[in-house]
């Protein structure tokens, strides 16, 4: 369906961890901690439960300010800890898991049920309230009101200075705007500033350990840095959009989303600060409400219709990096990137020292162009 450039049908339902009803047991006065992702490919959810808060503690590796929540808007590929205390007295009640989605004509719905040893009725009264199925402003507060909780004592970042990110230049700027456009034979293909990626017929990573990124010929050879057109829908080019990047620096990223569905974002090998959000198109006074100071940090982010999200981020880990939309048939038909993170004068992969990228195996499986290459890799 996809190859042949239709959308995908809407979802029939929504599982979880694959079942369709499913059971949580609770022992009385116990606090438990749930670890709840959205691992589906288009779709955003709200979960809940009913007559129990969520103490929100954790996204993505970093630890939230705790602050209790009613719901939670999970968009795709994101994932957060909350720790639910269980009741003393139940007087044989269950309760009802809600998860349901967002932003859809047709509400879809998945069902759990909290059960405690007494309970010997089923869930019952009140549905734990939901936002309305559009409303935005709820998810752009609730997404705003989550913080980095700089008081606990856990393993910060490493010591370049990204904890105190506030204080650090930015290197470079990056203005990444989706966009979808239809093609020959009313073909879809989705876009990042103008661009729809296509793979070579040679694994990128293998082309840079080779060193034979001038051979291919469908790499795009200086990926604009900002959108190069107001025409949303016009496609420019396609190609395997790599971005090279100098390692440590310090990078500015901006998602625009100027179509009408909620766009979220991945980077592959790091956390980033998730500094602002905000409606329209981004601009230079946006800067002026950021925060500075407790961003959380995370490595997926949600970017709302017709709106922005910016981030910063210490490229400090070498590598091919993915840059892509969770959106499942928007990252198959194009939109996603690489960062190509290296050092200065570090071109030649046998030079980097095993403790910044981890070496080629040896067993690596060689294909394309690079398949009659013997894979030898000397340790520094």
């Amino acid at each position: 369906m996809l190859d042949q450039g239709r959308h995908l049908p809407r979802p029939d339902g929504i599982l979880i961890n694959g079942h369709g009803r499913y059971n949580l047991h609770f022992q009385p006065g116990l606090t438990y901690r749930l670890r709840i992702s959205n691992v589906g490919i288009r779709t955003s959810l709200n979960f809940r439960i009913q007559d129990h808060a969520l103490l929100l503690v954790e996204t993505e590796g970093s630890y939230t300010v705790k602050k209790y929540y009613s719901s939670l808007d999970i968009h795709v590929g994101q994932s957060y800890s909350v720790l639910v205390r269980a009741k003393n007295l139940t007087h044989g009640h269950s309760f009802y898991i809600f998860v349901s989605s967002r932003f859809t004509k047709y509400e879809l719905l998945g069902l759990g049920v909290v059960h405690y040893p007494d309970s010997r009725m089923p869930p019952s009264g009140p549905i734990p309230t939901r936002p309305a199925p559009f409303d935005f402003g709820f998810s752009i507060n609730q997404a705003r009101s989550i913080k980095w909780d700089l008081d606990v004592g856990a393993a910060r970042m490493n010591p370049q200075g990204s904890y105190h990110y506030g204080a650090i230049n930015v290197s470079r700027t990056l203005i990444l705007e989706n966009g979808l456009v239809v093609g020959s034979n009313n073909r879809i293909r989705y876009t990042v500033n103008g661009v729809s990626f296509l793979h070579p017929d040679t694994p990128l990573k293998l082309a840079d350990r080779f060193e034979m990124f001038d051979e291919l010929k469908i790499v795009v050879p200086s990926f604009p840095d900002a959108p190069q057109t107001a025409e949303t829908m016009k496609l420019q080019r396609m190609g395997a959009s790599v971005v090279d990047v100098k390692w440590r620096d310090f990078y500015h990223l901006v998602f625009q989303n100027p179509l009408p569905n909620v766009q979220t974002w991945h980077l592959d090998g790091y956390n980033f600060f998730v500094v602002g959000m905000g409606e329209g198109q981004w601009n230079e006074k946006a800067k002026s409400t950021y925060n500075m100071i407790d961003a959380v940090s995370r490595s997926t982010v949600q970017v709302y219709p017709r709106a922005w999200t910016a981030v910063l981020v210490m490229l400090d880990n070498r590598g091919m990096w993915n840059l892509r939309s969770q959106n499942g048939e928007k990252w198959y038909l194009g939109q996603e990137l690489y960062l190509r993170v290296k050092g200065v004068g570090a071109e030649d992969p046998l030079t980097i020292p095993a403790r910044d990228e981890a070496p080629i195996p040896g067993n690596a499986i060689l294909c394309g162009r690079v398949m009659n290459h013997t894979n030898v890799w000397v340790p520094n």
